[in-house]
């Protein structure tokens, strides 16, 4: 089977042709939310539609590591290396503690409830940001129907003055998030109002300014076929999309490089192992993982 595409002769340098596409696990509803744990070796994801978290070791394979996890989602890491969490039952910002307790951050905005925040990444002043679109409010099958009570947006969120403020309010359905290796860029992908026949779907670039402040954003790229869900950047800023047909590998001037084909939808994905070489892949209900000649960005 083919497991890459190359489009740009650059991509060729970041496959290893004797490193194929692996499955560790299946079995799942829906992956997302992936987040590599150096410090304990090993992977967490969601099983979202099941609620709960999954932890994944390399020859020890797949455990539960909470449940219920508050269909939890999108997850990142802290400056001090806790766990961040975007709960869509409880409509907030979890932090998992050094002790395991879990904390509310953040459940609102000017006094409304958030809707279902979605995909979350940590700056590297400590700034937590986040999306917040209407989706897993809208079903039953990721967390339940609720009444939305604002619209949906990208938020910054700080944890010390625990000041929210709006950054974008420019998405039907803001998704997934990432900076450029010197967080003078963010990514974000709208993915739109899915209750319509013909959603805006595309990834939004946006000038981040030393304080936090946002440029105007522009479209940065449209990932065909399907759309993009969740990101990450590798340490030389290029973009890992998540795709219909796979993985796609964006340059940072918005030009396609290649692709990993997966066999299912891809939902997300993050670099791990020691080196930040390896991609894990949420393909729908499949885990997947290749190591590539490139290394993600080693945040925390």
């Amino acid at each position: 089977m083919k497991s890459f595409d190359i489009i740009d002769r650059r991509f060729a340098h970041y496959i290893l042709e004797n490193a194929p596409l692996e499955e560790l696990a299946a079995g799942f509803r829906w992956i997302e939310g992936l987040v590599w744990m150096g410090d304990a070796n090993c992977l967490l994801f969601q099983d979202l539609p099941r609620n709960r978290t999954m932890r994944w070791i390399e020859d020890a394979g797949v455990s539960v590591y909470r449940a219920p996890s508050g269909y939890a989602n999108g997850q990142a890491r802290d400056t001090q290396g806790r766990l961040i969490s975007c709960s869509h039952r409880k409509r907030c910002l979890l932090r998992t503690e050094w002790d395991g307790t879990v904390t509310r951050l953040v459940d609102r905005h000017d006094g409304k409830r958030l809707n279902a925040p979605n995909d979350v990444v940590v700056r590297s002043d400590g700034s937590i940001w986040f999306t917040d679109p209407l989706y897993d409010i809208q079903t039953d099958y990721e967390g339940g129907c609720q009444a939305s009570e604002q619209p949906p947006a990208l938020y910054r969120f700080d944890p010390q003055t625990k000041r929210i403020v709006v950054m974008s309010s420019d998405f039907d359905g803001p998704n997934g998030l990432a900076f450029s290796p010197d967080e003078r860029r963010l990514y974000v992908t709208e993915t739109g109002d899915q209750t319509t026949d013909d959603p805006k779907q595309y990834i939004m670039a946006f000038d981040v300014a030393p304080d936090g402040a946002l440029g105007s954003g522009e479209i940065f790229h449209k990932i065909e076929p399907g759309y993009a869900d969740g990101l990450c950047v590798d340490g030389d800023g290029n973009l890992w999309s998540s795709a219909a047909d796979g993985v796609h590998c964006i340059a940072p001037d918005g030009k396609l490089l290649g692709k990993i084909l997966v066999p299912y939808r891809v939902s997300n994905l993050t670099f791990g192992g020691p080196f930040r070489n390896r991609l894990f892949i949420g393909g729908s209900h499949t885990l997947y993982a290749i190591f590539l000649n490139r290394r993600g960005v080693s945040w925390p």
